[in-house]
């Protein structure tokens, strides 16, 4: 990081994406800044998944009134995995008797390459919320409803929560769970590059991503020191799901994008960076 009486030439930014890190370094390159990419997770899905069967099996036999699909890459495990013991057709005309709900544009796109229906789709910013209100709104009744709900990473315990708060029950349907890369050394590294002052941003494409660094920070008994070199750096967000995490763990989130989207979120970030820069430093 530059020093504060004066501004970087060239923004520094690390981001903790994974699955997307090529095109996150492009993104940010694109936009005239330098990109350190520190994968901060990896989808591990579940070896033996009787949750998946089980769910198949109650699909079958028509005890489902609703099906919340959560990510494309849950959603895609999930039929994938029931149909190696279950047809397709018969999967697909379950579903087709259920009302289908879809938190957000990967799963709406994994869905519709499978030729399933959607019946509700949350909107922007695509939290637990947007699926409560996008229920509301298209008057799904939840009093005495069973749900099933396509988890991702860990349980969405908020969401579970409101449904049944609403009268559901509510049937977890885990796929894979979120664990640190195999190789760590880059995220260790990028912990320490931050306390070293050698980034101007960070950048949170999910709320793991930050639990992970922590996580990582807390290993090599730095986390004090690198949550106060980070909150010295402008942390961008990309959504309300991201920030709260943030927040809750000592961090303060300087700017989410108009949409919670990655490349509206280097977009802005890069736009804005430099202003909230001299913010931060004139405040220290």
């Amino acid at each position: 990081m530059a020093s504060p009486s004066t501004e970087p030439t060239t923004l520094h930014v690390c981001s903790f994406e994974s699955r997307r890190a090529a095109e996150m370094q492009s993104l940010v390159e694109r936009h005239g800044a330098r990109a350190t990419i520190a994968p901060s997770l990896r989808e591990a899905l579940l070896d033996d998944n009787p949750e998946a069967f089980d769910f198949a099996a109650a699909l079958l036999a028509g005890r489902f009134d609703l099906v919340i699909f959560l990510t494309g890459v849950g959603a895609r495990a999930l039929l994938e995995t029931i149909c190696t013991r279950h047809s397709r057709s018969d999967i697909l005309q379950a579903l087709a008797d259920c009302c289908v709900v879809v938190r957000g544009p990967k799963p709406v796109a994994v869905l519709r390459e499978w030729q399933i229906r959607i019946d509700v789709r949350a909107p922007e910013p695509n939290t637990w919320r947007e699926v409560i209100a996008a229920l509301e709104d298209s008057r799904v009744s939840l009093r005495n409803s069973r749900v099933a709900v396509q988890e991702y990473g860990k349980p969405a315990a908020e969401l579970h929560e409101a449904l049944r708060e609403r009268g559901a029950e509510v049937v977890s349907v885990p796929l894979y769970r979120w664990k640190l890369p195999a190789d760590t050394g880059p995220l260790e590294d990028a912990v320490r590059r931050t306390i070293a002052g050698d980034f101007d941003v960070l950048m949170f494409t999910s709320a793991q991503q930050v639990v992970h660094v922590l996580e990582v920070a807390a290993l090599l008994d730095v986390q004090d020191d690198w949550r106060a070199a980070a909150n010295r750096c402008v942390i961008a967000s990309i959504g309300p799901t991201a920030s709260e995490t943030l927040q809750n763990l000592g961090l303060a989130p300087d700017l989410e994008p108009s949409h919670p989207k990655m490349g509206h979120l280097v977009r802005e970030t890069c736009e804005q960076a430099q202003r909230l820069l001299r913010q931060k430093r004139s405040s220290h």
